[in-house]
């Protein structure tokens, strides 16, 4: 792997996390207030909970800010458990629609929303707008810094040595300890799954390969929650756990029936490009894993309750 081509993908890559973080905190302030009142007030029961959870990670872009505020409402005592339940099974389904706009594979035209959203920063008087302006730049440095890996990994095509590694990707564990690693090492799954694709744009990687490597991303990306937890109430501790939980037995659902799931995403996706088809995949996964897993939302309830008692219970037990 040549120098140059190193320094393009670190570059790439930055962009990329700079944008991603930007385009979350420029969404969080134009609409964060309104975000946390919409958790709060929807929520009412494990359907609405699941549908606000998809409708505010599609807004945000971020599933873990959706669900560190989750865990925050917890914490605070104005959202039950239960109801952050859903919302976390609405944020794994929300934070695809990522995946759905990275594979468009609009980098090219990059500038024009990069141009537009700069403008708009310096431009009007009024805070709202420069926000506005702010949210659109990211947006546009976003595919910007894709188009860069992208281009970066071109030359890679002839290094036999990159070419089978990949290759190896697509054994699930392989796979799945590689998104993983990735994943905790950037702390982005969008970040994952937008190399991932640029990948696959290149020739370089296969649906099973990138299969694999989402379902590593969809383990990686439960550090931060996790991290979020850290000192705060049980039920907080509890939604954290509950991710986690959810995640791993998704992820194992999908290890031991890939290749049923890879043939599924080569049935739905017919004559769309690579890209597009795991960008499906990414989409199809969580919503077939909230499919299957919401009807036993109660048990995993009781038994996170159990696992991690409120205070005065686990007092009395040691008592």
């Amino acid at each position: 792997m040549g120098q140059k081509s190193i320094l393009l993908i670190v570059a790439g890559l930055i962009l990329f996390l700079y944008a991603l973080n930007h385009l979350s905190d420029g969404l969080k302030e134009v609409a964060g207030e309104r975000m946390k009142v919409i958790l709060k007030k929807f929520t009412g029961n494990l359907f609405t909970a699941t549908l606000t959870g998809i409708i505010v990670t599609v807004l945000l872009d971020s599933s873990s800010a959706v669900i560190i505020m989750t865990i925050a409402l917890v914490n605070a005592g104005v959202m039950q458990f239960r109801q952050s339940m859903g919302i976390v099974m609405g944020a794994n389904i929300g934070t695809t629609f990522s995946s759905q706009i990275i594979a468009l594979n609009i980098g090219e035209y990059a500038a024009l929303p990069i141009g537009l959203g700069f403008l708009m920063m310096v431009l009007p008087k009024q805070l709202y707008w420069r926000q506005v302006g702010k949210v659109i730049f990211s947006f546009g440095l976003i595919f910007f810094g894709l188009f860069t890996i992208e281009e970066a990994v071109t030359p890679l095509k002839e290094n036999q040595a990159f070419v089978g590694w990949l290759s190896t990707l697509q054994f699930p564990v392989k796979g799945l300890l590689t998104g993983a690693f990735v994943t905790l090492l950037i702390q982005s799954s969008s970040a994952t799954m937008g190399m991932v694709i640029g990948l696959s744009s290149q020739g370089l990687i296969n649906l099973a390969g990138a299969i694999a490597v989402m379902l590593g991303a969809e383990l990686g990306t439960c550090a931060d929650t996790l991290v979020a937890t850290i000192g705060r109430t049980r039920p907080a501790v509890r939604t954290g756990v509950f991710h986690l939980g959810f995640n791993l037995v998704t992820i194992l659902l999908g290890v031991l029936m890939m290749p049923w799931f890879t043939s599924l995403v080569e049935a739905i996706s017919g004559g769309m490009s690579l890209s597009r088809a795991i960008a499906n995949a990414h989409m199809l996964f969580n919503f077939l894993g909230v499919l299957v897993l919401i009807p036993f939302t109660g048990l995993m309830e009781k038994a996170i309750n159990r696992i991690i008692p409120d205070k005065k219970t686990a007092d009395t037990a040691f008592a």
